[in-house]
């Protein structure tokens, strides 16, 4: 956010992510420098009322009215929801005529997994044939006409579209990436026939050629468009109840690339928020474990619905432009996370077969686990840790009783149908949903040549650090970084996030013949996109960040690889380097490269440029280590670790009484607000300079 957001205008920033079973919210005082957080329970029916809910609640605690507010930034799952619900309203598609089939087509590939074609079902078209039509005209590869537009065509396409009540349409031309003039006309015509349509356009949305990915990201798009829109509205029109109706409170939105952007302009592009809320806990996690001293680190977010995995290598998380969310790809910058259905709130069921099975499916908010009291009747992992101790009887440090017995029953009703002991049948669930996210942590590292026993650990979320010790002996993970606060992490991270947006260019050009001014001439495009981007959003020019890359392939090669793009004026010796850079990265990922054989030459295929605009943010307060190694407990609990050992009178810390420098083993269970860390018999913890637990095993050296 731009400095413009001073004191006098309200001194507090608030950061809330909305889950599937709590909203998250972080206020930072940016006068004192202190942090305030809390949880209020989500409201799956209308998220803006539990996002409103939390603003009110973090006021209320630090005795403050709205005017306070300097700026909110909010992770939302709205659009993450919609289409992993698969819930898409009425959406059309046009394209080219003689294309109508691109959907139908797409890549002619069987998902991983499946060892042949006879066994995978083709799921459903994002846009059923029947709702796409095409039209007239055609520009080639080089952006060259070479067929005129057919007006009439797109006329029609327009009125058959509103004669059928189809308001929300993706336009996807061929090779629009390199002359936008067709797509630009055939919007003019769409407003003129339709106007009550929403529009998505593909050389805006994405710049890129392989037209499936580039249709597909534009229809997801278009899909989410109405309902954010919507969404966007309400919370902006809302928040003038908190401000008395003062004009210019800043209100931004995570996007999946690791930055913020204001909810005026994040209506126009909404497929940036597909992954908002796992991208905020990222980069928490990453700002905290860099701090605490680690350079490689797998974050871990555990939610009430899911969890949600990512690499940081540097300081920096992953980034990717080859994700998708459910069955919808979307080829825009992302940070790199895997989804799996593993969450405090994932439901435990008899398979038809007999066996037992964890998630996907959620008990979510409402009802949620039994445990909840509010007409849950499956049980879930949070019931199966209630049965067996690791979590406290209350949540949000005694604001939620939680109904134990009811947990107890529910376990008990699913062991007898296995025929298992209520223990078994309780860490039996826990030890699948371990497995479930270790695996997702093997998809993120293994699975890119990456050695998941190189990785420290940071677990977040109000479920992350159930599992940590059970996760460490899977994965042989050495070391594992809980910071203070975990479940409200990814709130947190969004007070951490620069205003970012990214453009790309697809120029497909031989390295030997590479056109250097032509390249430059694309880059500094680029670049004044997004400083207009940073100007409408406030930043001075003196705030201006750029960082440029560019995706480079062997020629022949379907994929690319991304590598970075030096400051500074363009010319054929930043070029060499680029190439350079390139052969390296390429070994790095595959193991081999073509460097110095002049029968494989390098091919440039996309340019990229992001805009930078920087924020203050909040300092973690470091103190000196003055705890003990033999901490007081505030209580003893009866916990089962192991359905072979029985359970055990366990000491229970409060989080805030551990002062830095304290030390104690396992077995031990320590409870906060929003989240309990179970740390098992064998474990070490330390607590360092910032109240991060350090979790290690016993007479360990890491």
């Amino acid at each position: 956010m731009p400095e413009a957001s001073a004191p006098e205008d309200g001194h507090i920033r608030i950061g809330i992510d909305t889950g599937g079973t709590f909203t998250d919210v972080v206020a930072f005082d940016q006068t004192t420098g202190n942090v305030v957080t809390t949880k209020t329970p989500s409201t799956p029916s209308n998220p803006a009322d539990g996002f409103l809910a939390g603003i009110s609640k973090v006021l209320g605690l630090l005795e403050l009215d709205g005017d306070a507010i300097a700026a909110v930034s909010h992770g939302t799952t709205v659009a993450t929801n919609q289409l992993l619900e698969g819930k898409v309203e009425k959406l059309g598609f046009i394209t080219n005529a003689g294309y109508e089939s691109l959907l139908e087509i797409a890549r002619q590939s069987v998902p991983d997994g499946y060892g042949n074609s006879y066994f995978w079902v083709k799921p459903e078209r994002i846009v059923p044939r029947h709702l796409v039509r095409g039209v007239g005209g055609r520009i080639n590869v080089k952006g060259e006409e070479i067929e005129p537009f057919d007006e009439e065509s797109a006329r029609d396409a327009a009125r058959w579209f509103k004669k059928h009540g189809i308001d929300t349409l993706g336009v996807s031309l061929l090779h629009s990436y390199a002359n936008p003039a067709h797509e630009e006309r055939l919007r003019e015509i769409i407003a003129e026939e339709h106007p009550e349509a929403i529009i998505s356009v593909s050389s805006e949305v994405l710049r890129e050629y392989r037209e499936y990915e580039r249709s597909m990201t534009t229809l997801v798009d278009a899909a989410v468009k109405p309902k954010l829109s919507r969404y966007i509205h309400s919370i902006k029109s809302r928040l003038d109840d908190f401000t008395e109706g003062r004009e210019g409170l800043p209100f931004y939105v995570m996007k999946s690339n690791g930055g913020v952007l204001s909810g005026d302009e994040v209506v126009h592009q909404p497929i940036t928020t597909v992954l908002s809320g796992p991208a905020a806990g990222a980069l928490g996690a990453a700002l905290i474990s860099r701090v605490a001293g680690f350079d490689k680190v797998l974050t871990l977010d555990g939610g009430g619905t899911s969890t949600d995995v990512s690499v940081v290598i540097d300081g920096e998380p992953t980034l990717t432009t080859e994700g998708s969310v459910g069955a919808f790809p979307a080829k825009i910058p992302m940070i790199d996370v895997v989804t799996v259905g593993a969450g405090g709130g994932s439901i435990a069921w008899l398979s038809p077969d007999g066996t037992l099975k964890v998630g996907p499916q959620s008990a979510g908010a409402d009802p949620g686990p039994v445990c909840y009291g509010n007409g849950g009747t499956e049980p879930t992992i949070t019931d199966a840790h209630v049965f067996l101790g690791r979590i406290p009887p209350h949540l949000l440090g005694g604001e939620i009783p939680l109904d134990v017995d009811g947990a107890r029953r529910a376990i008990e009703d699913l062991a007898e149908r296995l025929d298992l002991t209520p223990e078994k049948c309780a860490t039996g669930i826990l030890e699948i949903s371990a497995w479930h996210q270790a695996n997702a942590l093997r998809q993120i590292t293994v699975k890119r040549g990456l050695d998941v026993r190189d990785f420290a650990m940071a677990t977040f979320g109000g479920s992350g650090s159930l599992l940590l010790c059970r996760l460490m002996d899977i994965l042989s993970i050495a070391t594992v970084v809980v910071p203070l606060n975990p479940g409200n992490l990814s709130a947190f991270g969004l007070l951490t996030v620069d205003v970012r947006n990214d453009y790309v260019q697809t120029q497909i050009q031989l390295h030997e013949v590479l056109d250097i001014e032509a390249v430059a001439t694309t880059f500094d495009t680029l670049t004044e996109r997004a400083t207009e981007a940073l100007v409408a959003e406030g930043f001075d020019a003196s705030e201006h960040q750029f960082v440029r890359s560019a995706d480079l392939r062997y020629f022949g090669q379907a994929f690319e690889v991304r590598v970075p793009v030096a400051d500074g004026p363009f010319t054929a010796e930043v070029a060499e380097q680029v190439a350079e850079a390139f052969h390296a990265e390429h070994r790095a990922l595959y193991g081999y490269d073509f460097k110095g054989d002049s029968d494989q030459q390098v091919e440039w295929v996309n340019l990229r440029a992001t805009g930078i605009g920087p924020i203050q943010r909040p300092e973690l307060p470091r103190e000196p280590l003055s705890g003990s190694a033999t901490p007081t407990p505030s209580s003893t609990r009866a916990v089962l670790f192991d359905d072979q050992e029985g359970r055990i009178d366990t000491p229970v810390y409060w989080r805030l009484d551990l002062a830095p420098g304290t030390t104690f083993t396992g077995p031990a269970i320590v409870e906060e607000f929003g989240s309990t860390v179970p740390i098992h018999p064998g474990f070490a913890v330390r607590v360092d300079e910032y109240r991060n637990l350090i979790v290690t095993r016993e007479g360990s050296d890491a």
